[in-house]
């Protein structure tokens, strides 16, 4: 068993956003004015292939890390999953496969009213390698849905890892695929969970940031959840890729943004 206790507080600064792609194809107006020309001047056509090179294929010769979604899902707790595991080696080669996983095919509205389209749903969901369970702000609608609760439970029976992040570890609780293991929630949350799921060997979330048993690890979630991503990426890799992605995300300058390496200007 590996326990992590830090102290997050540089991190609540950090801001995470995902860009998405707007896609404009060389069609017609009613008019018959091409939408390339604005107010006679014509202007740079945006063709398909702007947004098709960012996306990655998936290869079956490569692990796959699944992102459970649902309604009210907290944003970082997914998107910092696929932030550290989407970079690619320092040569540009792509490591991992990286998707999103939910119930149907609806889009996904997350707390913070980011949209998600699914990648996969539950009836046609590849083999994961791994599988990362985030949290919502009440889980109630979730620990109360069976069929999030046995897609838990039938996929952990392939993974070879289980993550949890914040409230997360409630799913974790009524599957049962980690009685008796130790685990860790959102500061505050771990008395209600132990109280909840008295086989989980809930850690003092005051103390404790990080916790991994065995194939499962869990994390107070949030930002926090770079660490369980970050830690389980050296895992399946090597300490020198998670150096690489951590200086692909700036982490240093996180770390340091009162210091001299990353010096804070404020521009009148």
């Amino acid at each position: 068993m590996k326990i992590v206790s830090l102290k997050m507080g540089v991190l609540s600064i950090l801001t995470l956003g995902i860009a998405f792609m707007s896609v404009n194809c060389n069609t017609t107006s009613e008019g018959g004015k091409n939408e390339n020309e604005v107010k006679g001047e014509k202007v740079a056509k945006v063709g398909p292939d702007t947004l098709t090179r960012h996306l990655k294929p998936f290869r079956k010769d490569l692990p796959t890390i699944g992102l459970l979604i649902y309604d009210g899902v907290l944003t970082t707790e997914v998107t910092a999953t696929a932030d550290v595991f989407s970079k690619p080696t320092k040569e540009g080669l792509q490591l991992f496969n990286v998707i999103t996983v939910a119930e149907g095919e609806n889009v996904i509205v997350a707390e913070e009213g980011l949209k998600i389209l699914p990648d996969y749903t539950f009836e046609n969901c590849p083999k994961l390698e791994a599988l990362f369970i985030p949290s919502a702000y009440d889980m109630y609608a979730q620990i109360h849905n069976g069929n999030i609760v046995k897609f838990i439970q039938e996929k952990n029976k392939e993974t070879k890892y289980t993550v949890s992040n914040c409230a997360g570890a409630k799913l974790v609780g009524k599957s049962g695929i980690a009685d008796g293991k130790n685990i860790v929630t959102y500061i505050g949350g771990g008395k209600q969970l132990q109280m909840d799921y008295p086989n989980l060997k809930v850690n003092d979330d005051a103390k404790v940031t990080y916790v991994e048993d065995g194939k499962f690890s869990s994390s107070n979630g949030n930002l926090a959840s770079y660490i369980s991503a970050l830690i389980l990426v050296e895992k399946m890799t090597s300490p020198e890729h998670r150096e690489f992605v951590e200086s692909y995300l700036y982490l240093d300058r996180l770390q340091n943004w009162t210091g001299e390496m990353g010096a804070v200007l404020m521009a009148k």
